[in-house]
């Protein structure tokens, strides 16, 4: 394999696994700061809103400079971020507003960053010879991994380190992440002129966001595979995020939560491997339909609650089919993108998967609340009933087979992806 896809996924790795760490210790170090829970779900709700923002806008910078540039300069701005906070607390101390202010310039180069990321993968897919079906299943597997140690990694430097201290470390793994990606020649993350050209000419900023937005709404493909991945994490984060974390609670076993992750973990990873395997043999279209029905029968074996063992069991094959499921739409999200539009429509789409999670939790807490758990559990299965429909109805989700090259111009582009 050439240095190009490893330096790659080792980058991808460091900095999935530097947000897995920090999303766990950064709750708990604000809650033992502030001594309030209250305080942990301001910083999450005040760092939201920006998040979304800068993955809707920071598109078009992405789709105007070299790819490898922005992908540097958002693990940087992460780095900078987390690492303000064990800084600020050697010399003043810190408070709530200290958390949410660096919450805030963080969430500035988290989803630019996985954008630009995700923008660069095509490049990366040209310059190392692999299938690219081989590099997304890698690259979903490597994910996996990042699931699997980031929750482990930041229960054992809670105990380990004190604090804030903790921070330096997913500082650390951002600030390698931006390191690695420089190693990854310059050419590779040039945008071709012609397209650069004929796609955005010397427009206004805003003229080239509404351009990447005419060519996602008017792609039923486009539109078609968001409305699944959306549908995908409004059902998987109320699950892990409240309906499961209830559901053991009452069962008087809470410290089996953790498996859920882990064997959600471990069924994307053999998933992702499976793909990258075999992705090329046998039409696109049957992985799909694996890949939705896997998913539905793990989510109803879920939603049964039947025991926490088949519960754990559901979560695997939920992962196991996520595995083969997102590796596919990855694939088929490189080649139906045009080029010069990636960042800007790829942005998009991450803002939305950024935005979406609470949307179902807060569905969740309304059910349990008002009618239990278990109704809760069925209520959020029944929102993912929307994804098989729409995978199996849906025109443009029957040929799934790579397509010519898409034109560069936005024009042509739409045209190319309402076809």
């Amino acid at each position: 394999m050439k240095i190009v896809p490893i330096v790659y996924l080792a980058s991808y790795l460091l900095s999935l696994l530097g947000n897995s760490i920090a999303g766990v210790a950064l709750p708990l170090i604000v809650l033992q700061v502030t001594g309030s829970a209250l305080g942990a779900g301001a910083v999450a709700a005040a760092t939201a809103l920006p998040a979304v923002a800068a993955g809707l806008f920071m598109g078009v910078v992405i789709d105007r400079i070299n790819r490898r540039t922005s992908s540097v300069i958002t693990d940087l701005v992460s780095a900078a971020a987390i690492a303000a906070l064990p800084v600020v607390d050697l010399v003043t101390g810190l408070s709530l507003g200290w958390f949410v202010l660096f919450g805030v310039l963080g969430s500035l180069g988290d989803v630019p960053g996985m954008t630009a990321r995700e923008a660069l993968l095509p490049a990366v897919v040209r310059h190392s010879g692999l299938p690219v079906e081989r590099l997304m299943g890698i690259r979903e597997g490597l994910g996996a991994v990042a699931l699997m140690l980031g929750p482990a990694a930041a229960g054992m430097l809670m105990v380990l380190f004190d604090g804030s201290t903790v921070l330096w470390v997913t500082a650390g793994t951002s600030l390698a992440a931006a390191l690695l990606t420089l190693l990854i020649p310059r050419v590779v993350g040039v945008i071709p002129r012609e397209e650069v050209s004929a796609a955005a000419p010397r427009t206004t900023g805003w003229a080239q966001l509404k351009d990447g937005w005419r060519v996602l709404l008017h792609s039923p493909f486009l539109l078609a595979t968001t409305a699944l991945s959306l549908v995908t994490v409004v059902v998987i984060a109320p699950f892990q995020g409240l309906v499961l974390p209830v559901f053991f609670t009452l069962e008087g076993r809470p410290g089996l939560l953790g498996f859920v992750l882990t064997a959600l973990a471990v069924g994307m990873l053999i998933g992702a491997g499976i793909y990258a395997v075999l992705g090329t043999r046998g039409p696109r279209r049957a992985w799909f339909l694996v890949g939705l029905a896997g998913c539905t029968v793990g989510f109803g074996i879920i939603a049964a609650l039947p025991s926490v063992w088949i519960v754990l069991v559901g979560a695997f094959v939920v992962g196991l089919s996520n595995g083969l499921f997102g590796s596919l739409i990855g694939v088929l999200m490189i080649e139906r993108i045009p080029e010069a539009m990636r960042g800007r429509i790829m942005g998009t789409q991450n803002a939305l998967m950024t935005a979406a999670p609470p949307l179902g939790i807060v569905l969740a807490a309304v059910v349990t609340e008002v009618a239990g758990v278990r109704t809760a559990a069925i209520v959020v299965a029944c929102v993912w009933l929307a994804a098989p429909s729409l995978g199996l109805l849906a025109p443009s989700l029957r040929r799934l087979e790579s397509p010519e090259p898409p034109a560069p111009g936005p024009e042509e582009a739409m045209a190319d992806a309402q076809r």
